[in-house]
């Protein structure tokens, strides 16, 4: 049976995250399913390159699913995009081999978080950004994410999804100031549970003062889940890019 890979963008704000859920909830994989089922007209079930929370966005999702069809990958990606609801759609979709796994294959992710730190709340913008009403000094976030770079242990910013490593590589963590929007990258081997949202959480502290950086350095190498900070709210976090050896999307 032929093997897809699809490249995935959602609104996450109407979703009980990625995964799908033992209740009704609507949920990304859900709801991908249930369209993928009536076109093959028997269930169909598909794996993610990874799980996104509640109310969390993405532009750089990957799936892969297996499905007979006899009329092409562009046919058959026009024919889900017709019936997935507005905020879902594939980007791209390419047949790959049957051994293909879009979480164990996946070498790097990228994470992108959105602050908007202007006076005046952008309505506009806010299903897909956190708004602070602080000015956040940028220059000092910045220095205190250099400490994030490299192979550490990241338990006070998350849990893994199974098992007990909290060792992570990060390949690159910086804010990058446009206006009034703030930009924070982030790119891993792999994420902890909640981890983008509880660095920004804490990276913000330091934005606004209430934290110097030696404070989020000291908290980071506590590797305790009690020193992190609040946990940034999930309209902010957009899950970007999925890097893979094999597998290459057009630009």
């Amino acid at each position: 049976m032929p093997r897809f890979a699809a490249l995935l963008a959602y609104d996450g704000t109407e979703y009980y995250g990625f995964q799908r859920q033992i209740e009704s909830q609507p949920t990304i994989q859900s709801t991908l399913e249930e369209v993928l089922s009536q076109l093959a007209r028997q269930p169909v079930t598909l794996l993610g390159s990874g799980r996104t929370d509640s109310g969390v966005h993405a532009v750089g999702q990957v799936v892969t699913f297996s499905l007979e069809w006899q009329h092409g990958g562009e046919v058959l990606q026009k024919a889900i995009n017709a019936n997935l609801p507005d905020d879902i759609a594939i980007l791209q979709l390419k047949q790959v081999p049957s051994a293909f796994h879009p979480r164990y294959d996946a070498q790097r992710r990228a994470y992108e978080y959105y602050i908007h730190d202007g006076p005046i709340r952008p309505p506009l913008k806010r299903r897909f950004c956190w708004h602070v009403h602080k000015k956040l000094d940028e220059q000092s976030m910045n220095l205190a994410a250099q400490v994030l770079s490299g192979s550490h242990n990241f338990a006070t910013f998350g849990q893994p999804p199974q098992g007990n490593n909290f060792v992570r590589e990060v390949y690159e963590a910086s804010w990058l100031r446009s206006d009034e929007m703030l930009t924070f990258r982030i790119e891993a081997n792999a994420f902890l549970y909640r981890m983008v949202r509880s660095i920004v959480g804490s990276l913000k502290l330091v934005g606004e003062g209430t934290w110097t950086i030696e404070e989020f350095v000291n908290a980071f190498h506590a590797q305790n889940r009690d020193a992190c900070g609040p946990v940034a709210p999930p309209q902010g976090l957009h899950l970007v890019s999925i890097t893979f050896e094999n597998l290459n999307w057009s630009a």
